[in-house]
């Protein structure tokens, strides 16, 4: 039996005799059967320093045992488990929680006044159960809400690192009870815990990398335009018109609700802006309706965007020495239309130039009297031509490429002129 140096020893009514400890679900263990060692006052609070009844039990398989540190108490007072030291209701250390609900730590740290005040708070707890931080826990907080932990940690119930076999001189092998790992880094801030600095909530290194991952976390901050009282809600799925009004209005008087089918997004104007920049911090990022979580964004003001672009061209002066614009299209080599790049008027260069045109190849011989072919005529010396009676047509259009001329099609007009 564990007997305390203070005015403890010769008041054993302050001692605590209990019948099962107050634990978290991660140090209770996966196994629903388990078995635990009670010794009465077998051990010293390590905070109030009074007498308690010690409990021992092992989490599983291939699990460190564990017991309890502290008295029920002290739990109670800041409402953590009796091993680990972490809040029952979210899995997370003290400092965390009470930064989150903005409480003070009030306990003191003289061991006089620390048992007085502890004797005071336990006569409270045996009256009621309901107290400042029962309260405060009860309220939802965002910011615990997305840290606390959903599951159970059990790796946290593993044994420790053999220290043989760190130094190589670990001679059990397969049945060493110890991990055989290597250790964590001695300059690591979580490699120094102090059980007294978690429950006091100071100098905590894990509430502080908690804390440094809740301020990286994504935010929604409101515009700076004040007039800005819409909000964007995405990823709506099969929600109604009528499904986001009956949620949204609770954080405000809304103007109007505009529903966008196609993209699955709506629009929710509200009539002032505290109530928009409400429903954007209750809502954004945990908001879920219908099984879908929704995506929370502000608007953009459209009744500034079209008016306020035309007074900035005006307000800027024309940069001194940039050409001037391009002269318009004279001749038109390319047959471009109305509206492309206009091109300087210059002639065109000599590998543009059509060459002159020449007459068809002279036939072979054959044995039998070929078909009369028509006299060629160039396209380049009259602008228009005769035809088979005598009649005059409409003029044809200047030639540029070779390609483009009916009379060197080769075969084809021969063939034209025999069907003729």
């Amino acid at each position: 039996m564990a007997t305390s140096k203070t005015t403890n020893t010769y008041n054993r009514q302050n001692w605590e005799d209990a019948d099962f400890p107050i634990l978290c679900q991660t140090c209770l263990g996966d196994n629903p059967y388990i078995r635990m060692t009670k010794e009465k006052y077998g051990k010293e609070c390590k905070i109030c320093s009074r007498p308690f009844t010690v409990f021992r039990w092992c989490p599983g398989a291939r699990m460190r045992f564990k017991k309890t540190e502290v008295c029920q108490t002290c739990s109670k007072l800041k409402n953590v488990c009796q091993t680990c030291l972490l809040d029952l209701e979210y899995g997370l250390p003290i400092q965390v929680r009470d930064a989150a609900l903005k409480l003070k730590d009030d306990l003191p740290k003289s061991d006089v006044n620390k048992e007085y005040y502890i004797q005071n708070m336990e006569r409270e707890l045996q009256r009621s159960d309901s107290g400042v931080l029962t309260n405060k826990l009860n309220e939802p907080n965002d910011l615990l809400m997305r840290l606390a932990r959903t599951a159970p940690y059990y790796k946290r119930n593993r044994p420790h690192v053999c220290s043989f076999w760190v130094k190589g001189e670990c001679r059990r092998g397969e049945e060493c009870p110890y991990r055989h790992e290597k250790p964590t880094d001695p300059e690591d801030p979580l490699a120094d815990q102090n059980i007294k600095d978690r429950y006091y909530g100071i100098n905590d290194p894990v509430a502080d990398k908690l804390l440094k991952r809740a301020a990286a976390m994504p935010a929604l901050p409101p515009p700076e335009d004040k007039t800005i009282t819409t909000l964007y809600i995405g990823n709506l799925g099969n929600l109604t018109e009528q499904d986001i009004r009956d949620h949204f209005y609770q954080y405000g008087e809304i103007r109007s609700v505009s529903l966008v089918a196609k993209q699955q997004c709506a629009f929710v104007q509200y009539t002032t802006r505290a109530a928009a920049e409400t429903a954007a911090e209750k809502t954004f990022n945990k908001l879920i309706l219908g099984g879908r979580r929704l995506t929370i964004k502000w608007g953009r003001s459209q009744g500034r965007a079209g008016p306020s672009i035309n007074p900035s061209l005006d307000a800027y002066e024309p940069v001194p020495g940039l050409p001037g614009t391009l002269p318009e299209l004279s001749n038109n080599f390319f047959n471009l239309e109305p509206g492309h790049i206009p091109l300087p008027n210059m002639p065109p260069p000599p590998s543009l130039i059509v060459p002159p045109m020449f007459g068809p190849p002279p036939m072979p011989p054959f044995f039998f009297n070929p078909p009369q072919i028509s006299a060629y005529v160039p396209t380049a010396a009259s602008s228009s031509t005769v035809t088979g009676e005598g009649t005059v047509g409409a003029p044809k259009t200047t030639v540029h490429y070779p390609s483009q001329d009916p009379a060197r099609l080769g075969a084809t007009q021969l063939h034209a002129d025999r069907q003729e």
